[in-house]
């Protein structure tokens, strides 16, 4: 059970304590922790003095729910995580986090996320670096983050000044940002991408995301190739597409675009993850499918990376009831559509991984990257090709025991007397209990999971795991917040940053859910009109817009090839 402490001496809390809480949700209503949020109200009129209020996480109806009280604007419930079952399991790998040695900025006096920087009180390095390095793009989704308004102003730092960018996440310590996105906007609409992408491997990035519609990639082959070519040097470049469904309806954004962008990518070699926006009762019933047709082509694909909506703006509750869907929502719909192939018990929280890097720091006495996000934030398994289906990691690998040994050899390291003794005994221990934990007649012939592990711990390094990559389908989801659901500890725990221009780096949910603190104040401050803009490049922004041309006969073939690969799936 979380600690019910509180962290606060407030009216709020006091009325929990009296019973003011029971007076809103009932006497059956358990609470688990107090945290801090956000008065809607107050963040959509901009007061932001008075935003940031406090709020009681509890469970009640077998969900976990959060309750916050604004003085002005009154109570806002919002459901958290949609089965509380679901919640406490995931709540068992909560991890301490780590703190940054050289935060960019000092601690503010101002409540968290009012001056995020990141200051000495967050709790995660950076795992991935966002940098927006345009707001232009060729389509306009409603659902958009961040792209270029009509006549807006444009946003796009310089090539100096991303590379300053990525000098400061490559600096951050205990552990550098080791993953980079560069992101928009469309990225592709930039001239000098590749100058981008090359600057990041020459910063020492391994790993380099491009967040894309793809619509650009799907009709220009050469420009894939040399993404592909310049981002391959030194370390590993994948796309991190939109897909929002297999139907037009579903995924009006690039329904017939993707399977030009696959097309390209088998010519040269290039890997995807799709990122499925998942919103209730748009396209929550094609989750199923969206998977078998990830499968179909996992010579390319290499993960699936479903984000449920994050409700930005007013909107009143019953119209976000409407559209809210939640982690376990997600994962119940997989686990229906797929008739039980990929199950709720095959996901764990992102933190879990934090057991593998406890054992690797008390082995190799050093600092190592970290998932420490909040166990709330996301979850995720690996399903692996086994004929014409899909068999979860967990089918044959016990990944709780295995986890829960690691933690029991670090703890044995870390109170050993001896400690160079005690890490060999604990690396002789690991090495001959590895085959305990695999089930070798469950799992696929061509899968060596036993290398894989022996090679990841005694080298200390995540990246031997890239071998659980081949043949294999990455199942994952990230719910970034809103203003309803908005919690503070997990804005602490945030391992999703952006890095800003003036460089300061910020969570993923300070950037987007506070646009006036961060992200729309960081674009008018570094941005240029649109004339200017025009002025400079010799460009017309209305060229950046996408028309698609498909004749009946292309629509007609397209359609073919999503039936056909969502038929050929074994699940």
């Amino acid at each position: 059970m979380e600690s019910q402490s509180t962290p606060f001496n407030c009216d709020f809390c006091q009325q929990v304590e009296s019973g003011f809480l029971s007076s809103l949700v009932g006497e059956d209503a358990r609470i688990l922790r107090y945290t801090s949020s956000l008065c809607p109200d107050c963040a959509s009129e901009k007061n932001f003095s008075a935003m940031v209020i406090d709020a009681v996480v509890y469970e009640k109806d077998d969900k976990v729910w959060i309750v916050k009280y604004c003085s002005t604007h009154g109570v806002t419930r919002e459901v958290y995580w949609e089965d509380a079952a679901m919640y406490h399991l995931a709540s068992r790998f909560a991890d301490d986090g780590v703190k940054l040695h050289n935060p960019n900025v000092e601690a503010p006096k101002a409540r968290c996320p009012l001056k995020c920087g990141l200051c000495e009180e967050h709790e995660s390095h950076t795992g991935l670096a966002n940098i927006v390095v345009t707001n232009r793009c060729n389509i306009a989704c409603w659902y958009c983050f961040f792209y270029a308004k009509e006549g807006g102003r444009i946003y796009e730092p310089s090539l100096e000044r991303i590379k300053r960018m990525l000098e400061v996440l490559r600096n951050e310590r205990p552990v550098g940002a080791e993953a980079v996105q560069l992101t928009g906007g469309e990225p592709t609409l930039r001239d000098d991408l590749l100058e981008i992408i090359a600057a990041c491997r020459e910063a020492g990035f391994q790993h380099i995301l491009l967040n894309t519609n793809g619509i650009e990639l799907s009709r220009n082959l050469e420009l894939m190739r040399k993404i592909k070519e310049v981002g391959s040097k030194r370390g590993h470049i994948i796309l991190y597409m939109s897909f929002d469904g297999v139907t037009p309806k579903t995924n009006p954004k690039n329904y017939y675009e993707v399977p030009g962008v696959i097309r390209n990518a088998r010519i040269t070699g290039m890997n995807m993850v799709l990122v499925p926006t998942v919103i209730r009762g748009t396209n929550d019933h094609e989750l199923g499918d969206i998977l078998r047709f990830a499968f179909a082509n996992l010579d390319v694909v290499r993960g699936v990376n479903f984000q449920p909506v994050s409700l930005v703006g007013r909107m009143p509750r019953e119209e976000r009831e409407k559209q809210r869907i939640t982690i376990p929502g997600v994962i119940k719909a997989i686990e229906e559509q797929t008739d039980g192939a990929i199950a709720r018990e095959d996901f764990f929280p992102v933190p879990s991984t934090a057991r593998l890097t406890d054992f690797m720091e008390a082995i190799f006495a050093r600092p190592k990257y970290r998932l420490s996000t909040h166990f709330a934030c996301g979850m995720a398994t690996y399903a692996f090709k086994q004929g014409s289906t899909l068999v979860p990691l967990t089918r044959f690998f016990d990944v709780e025991g295995f986890l829960e040994f690691l933690r029991e050899l670090s703890f044995e390291v870390e109170h050993s007397r001896f400690k160079l003794a005690g890490k060999g005994i604990s690396i002789i221990k690991a090495l001959a209990n590895i085959s305990r934990f695999i089930d070798e007649e469950k799992k696929p012939e061509y899968l060596d999971l036993k290398r894989v592990l022996i090679s990841s711990l005694t080298r200390g390094s995540y990246a031997e795991l890239k071998e659980l990559n081949r043949n294999s389908l990455f199942i994952g989801m990230m719910h970034f917040q809103d203003t309803y659901n908005y919690d503070i500890a997990r804005v602490r725990k945030c391992c999703v940053h952006y890095a800003l221009p003036d460089l300061r780096i910020v969570p993923f949910c300070s950037f987007n859910v506070l646009p006036e603190l961060y992200r729309d104040r960081i674009q008018e401050r570094f941005s240029i009109s649109a004339s200017e803009w025009e002025a400079k490049t010799g460009k017309k922004l209305r060229e950046d817009k996408y028309v698609r041309r498909f004749t009946e006969e292309e629509k007609r073939e397209i359609d073919e090839f999503y039936r056909h690969c969502i038929q050929s799936a074994g699940f």
